[in-house]
């Protein structure tokens, strides 16, 4: 027991913590050097649609936030953002909880997908290829939702349904690729930056005209330049870049990096493998880098970079505790056979109608522990086992496909998540009340509508219809995708 909680602490604090806490630092220290306002100006500066506005803070921002950082900032800051602008509170917050629901699996540089494969011993393109082809419907209808959630029904897609729908597609091809080919760091980084680029694109060569979803204008909107919009992103190109030249698609590069590691035999039962530490060719280790070298660029002095860390690691001190007890938990339940007895007993109540049920475990997880990376340590061996008991003889590309609907269904669960919802509320009020403060026209009764808005119970009741549609479209492709197992993995590999 000692032995096998020591190794789900290891694999907790090395990737894992170290992923996070990089993301993190990176996106605080963008937030100290006033580079997110840059950007935040950037792009609220493309358009005078409030549709399209929304797509491209909730869904294209919100994404390249979940891919670089996660932990609700894809909520938090798109939300904040929105309200700023002059949007709904209610409406914001939801909208980037349906947008959030999707990417979740791959968010903090892919670290969900990442350690369910490692956890499972799945090979991570191929778990990261199956999770992208079963989100890529999800993927297309996400950004609707978005638009209709803002422009209050269906009729708000009439002008932008073509720019909705490449968004979409801007999301699901690039993600489903890049997982196939190169695994699922990058993935949703990467296709976030194409969907910003088309949404850009479509707004400005067929901008929609239609004056009740224009923006209300208050003042004039600052110029940012060129050279300003490179300097604000240089810490997130420089992660791109970094992460692209260390993987496998370089394996100059990565061979060498990549032998750089120590094994060290930790776990004493039965079946032990020594835990491997990798130093170098690890995505936290880049992402410090890229952090360290994008702050100098944005002129920040070392004791302001290193103030930063210092200040991002006191804050997430109940995080790593959280993380670390969280993985123990699951390497004990895993090696006693406790994971195992549980999927049994579900197989057994189920039968092979098992499939269906399948998402609710993994958005169960995340509803309750607030993390797509918690819900896949804690659920994602229950997922394989269950597949073994579905198919003893040929359980392997079942149990890819069962572990990748538990890292999908994270992000359904995310939808629901008290801790996102408390995270989304903590930055939506403050940008509520400098917006009012800035607004004085604004009467006290509707102020206080907007602020009565901002509930727990208002947002949970106002997603829950979100997540049911959601839950219930990822179960039958769950279900009715099973059958088509072989012919996928077939095609992309």
């Amino acid at each position: 027991m000692v032995t096998g909680a020591l190794e789900g602490a290891a694999l907790a604090i090395w990737p894992i913590l170290l992923v996070i806490t990089a993301a993190i630092f990176v996106y605080n220290l963008v937030v100290h050097t006033k580079a997110m306002e840059t950007i935040k100006t950037m792009l609220s500066s493309v358009t005078s649609d409030t549709r399209v506005l929304a797509l491209l803070l909730a869904w294209g921002f919100g994404a390249f936030m979940e891919g670089m950082a996660g932990f609700g900032t894809a909520v938090a800051i798109p939300a904040a953002m929105m309200v700023a602008v002059g949007f709904d509170p209610l409406k914001s917050i939801i909208a980037c909880l349906v947008a959030n629901s999707v990417p979740t699996t791959f968010g903090s540089i892919g670290i969900p997908t990442t350690t369910l494969a490692s956890l499972t011993n799945l090979d991570p393109s191929h778990l990261g290829t199956f999770i992208s082809v079963q989100l890529f419907l999800l993927n297309l209808i996400a950004p609707f939702f978005v638009v209709m959630i803002i422009g209050g029904g269906i009729k708000a897609l009439k002008g932008v349904f073509l720019v909705t729908l490449l968004s979409g597609l801007a999301l699901a091809i690039p993600e489903t690729i890049i997982n196939a080919v190169m695994g699922p760091e990058l993935s949703v980084i990467s296709a976030s930056i194409v969907i910003m680029a088309v949404i850009i694109i479509c707004a400005k060569i067929m901008p929609p005209n239609d004056p009740a979803y224009a923006v209300k204008q208050t003042g004039e909107v600052p110029k940012v330049s060129g050279g300003e919009g490179l300097v604000a992103a240089m810490p997130f190109i420089l992660i791109f870049v970094l992460l692209l030249l260390t993987s496998k698609l370089f394996p100059a590069i990565n061979g060498p990096l990549a032998s750089i590691k120590t094994s060290v035999p930790i776990y004493q039962g039965p079946g032990a493998k020594p835990y491997t530490f990798v130093w170098i060719a690890t995505p936290g280790i880049m992402i410090f880098i890229a952090g360290i070298v994008g702050g100098f660029i944005q002129k920040a002095k070392a004791g302001e970079i290193f103030g930063t860390l210092g200040s991002t690691v006191k804050n997430l001190k109940f995080t790593y505790l959280t993380i670390i007890t969280v993985v123990m938990t699951a390497k004990l339940m895993t090696y006693s056979g406790m994971t195992a007895d549980i999927a049994k007993a579900m197989v057994a109540g189920t039968g092979s109608l098992y499939p269906l049920f399948a998402p609710i475990v993994g958005a169960l997880g995340a509803f309750l522990t607030g993390s797509g990376t918690n819900s896949n340590v804690l659920f994602g061996p229950l997922q394989i086992a269950a597949a073994q008991g579905l198919d003893p003889t040929n359980f392997e590309d079942l149990g890819f496909w069962l572990a990748a609907v538990n890292s999908g269904a994270a992000g359904i669960g995310k939808m629901l998540s008290p801790q996102s919802i408390a995270i989304s509320i903590g930055a939506v009020g403050p940008a509520l009340k400098a917006y009012l403060e800035n607004h004085k026209e604004i009467g006290s009764e509707e102020a206080h509508n907007l602020e009565h808005e901002i509930e727990a119970s208002v947002i949970m009741n106002s997603a829950f219809k979100y997540f049911l549609i959601f839950i219930v479209m990822h179960g039958c492709i769950s279900f009715f995708g099973q059958h088509f197992i072989h012919e996928i993995h077939h095609f992309f590999f």
